[in-house]
């Protein structure tokens, strides 16, 4: 049987990846597999606690999978690469009337209301959320839960934002880009700083593989150098904001 370059993914999580494979990670995924010489296969799994335990190390053979398109670098689940693309949090408002926020410490943010994912299960809420309940802003949090649904589309947090639910939302680039792109009304996306002591909002993203699997993650490093300009333009087709890594900090 030919060699499949099996991928977990999560199949109601636009634009990173769908059943109908229209994501970002979904075009990525192919543009590796073509490169291996392996068709694509995807195991679905929501990407929630378990993801992990249910896709790559799932008990039956059948449903496991070789790799995440997707963690950030140092995830200790998986093996990851180095980093294909590093993005950041950014706040999104609206471009002409919008309170044109820069920093957490604005004092506009204690005042209006303020669009955030938060995380279900045990999971931590994201390092803006916990920045902004250190600054004292929490009652004017308007959560977002990240288990999609046709009830709550990844849209939602930045279609709140272009119908006035929420004056700010302050989300992960990848998944705002993608969804600012597409409102009608011209909608600023500002990357969120880190302050002295703050959390880092910025984050290099790499592919997983399974710890030990030497030989695929050798692989993967490979199509990324080769590649990615290739990767790089799909990302900028998604309206992913890019940040470079910024000298002196470690890897």
């Amino acid at each position: 049987m030919k060699e499949q370059f099996r991928v977990c993914a999560d199949p109601e999580n636009m634009p990173h990846s769908n059943q109908k494979q229209e994501g970002f990670e979904n075009k990525i995924a192919d543009l590796v597999a073509k490169e291996l010489r392996e068709p694509t296969r995807y195991i679905w799994w929501g990407q929630r606690r378990g993801f992990i335990r249910n896709t790559m190390n799932a008990t039956l053979e059948e449903g496991r999978c070789d790799v995440v398109m997707g963690v950030p670098e140092g995830y200790d689940l998986v093996s990851p690469t180095k980093p294909y693309y590093r993005s950041t949090y950014v706040f999104v408002y609206p471009k002409d009337k919008g309170p044109q926020i820069k920093s957490l410490d604005d004092p506009v943010l204690k005042k209006i209301k303020i669009g955030v994912h938060l995380l279900g299960d045990d999971y931590t809420n994201p390092p803006p959320v916990h920045e902004l309940s250190k600054r004292g802003v929490v009652g004017n949090l308007v959560g977002f839960s990240t288990f999609y649904s046709a009830d709550n589309p990844p849209s939602a947090i930045i279609d709140a934002v272009a119908s006035g639910k929420v004056g700010v939302a302050i989300v992960w680039g990848p998944a705002a880009g993608y969804f600012v792109k597409q409102q009608t009304a011209p909608l600023a996306m500002v990357p969120v700083p880190s302050g002295p002591g703050d959390l880092p909002f910025e984050f290099g993203i790499s592919m997983g593989v399974k710890p030990g699997n030497v030989a695929l993650k050798s692989q993967l490093e490979k199509v990324i150098d080769a590649r990615r300009a290739e990767i790089t333009k799909i990302l900028n087709d998604y309206n992913v904001p890019l940040v470079q890594r910024k000298a002196g900090l470690k890897k």
